[in-house]
């Protein structure tokens, strides 16, 4: 059996591995190191490795002709998203009021207005769903003819706005005047929404 001394290679190794072990004062300092080695390990590893999960560069902002637009570093994917609108929104073209939208609206107004006692939601709804929209129609069904504060159209339909593709119309009845919004539609003229003016 070979003699240990204090000398050598193995003497060395025997002083490391033991130091841990000669006080709880050791033990927990040799802890500590070990935790602040494996938490600095996973920090500098990934971003040494680049891994995809890591946050890239933040993007490069360009000031072009149009406009300050922002791109992406060069190796990025994304495609670049531009900060401001590089034309104006379209509006509504206006145009002459057609016949055939005032005539819609005054017979819907007629229909909104006739209740008579008695009348179920679904009789009343009958009366206004050939002149509305499918999507409006849901929100007429929540309505109470009972409610209804008009009992009849009392004036000619007055415009209000005007375009290609739809018109505000003004109706008068013996409550109050109703603001109507006629669509055009592959159907034809269709009531899309009302309100109560005052």
């Amino acid at each position: 059996m070979p003699i240990r001394t204090n000398r050598g290679r193995a003497a060395v190794y025997r002083r490391i591995w033991g130091f841990p072990l000669r006080s709880p004062a050791h033990l927990v300092g040799s802890a500590v190191a070990v935790i602040v080695l494996i938490v600095a390990i996973g920090i500098v590893v990934p971003q040494l490795l680049g891994h995809p999960g890591r946050p890239g560069p933040a993007p490069v902002r360009v000031q072009g002709a149009d406009g300050t637009t922002t791109r992406p570093p060069s190796g990025a994917t994304s495609t670049p998203l531009p900060t401001r609108l590089t034309a104006p929104l379209l509006q509504p073209t206006p145009a002459a009021p057609d016949p055939a939208a005032l005539q819609v609206a005054r017979q819907w107004a007629t229909a909104w207005s006739t209740h008579p006692a008695g009348i179920t939601n679904a009789q009343w709804l009958d009366g206004l769903r050939p002149l509305t929209t499918a999507e409006y129609l849901p929100e007429m069904s929540t309505v109470d003819p009972a409610n209804v504060p008009a009992t009849r159209v009392t004036g000619e339909p007055t415009v209000t706005k005007s375009y290609t593709s739809s018109v505000e119309v003004l109706v008068p009845t013996d409550g109050p005047r109703l603001s109507i919004t006629v669509a055009k539609t592959p159907a034809g003229w269709l009531v899309t929404g009302f309100d109560q003016a005052s």
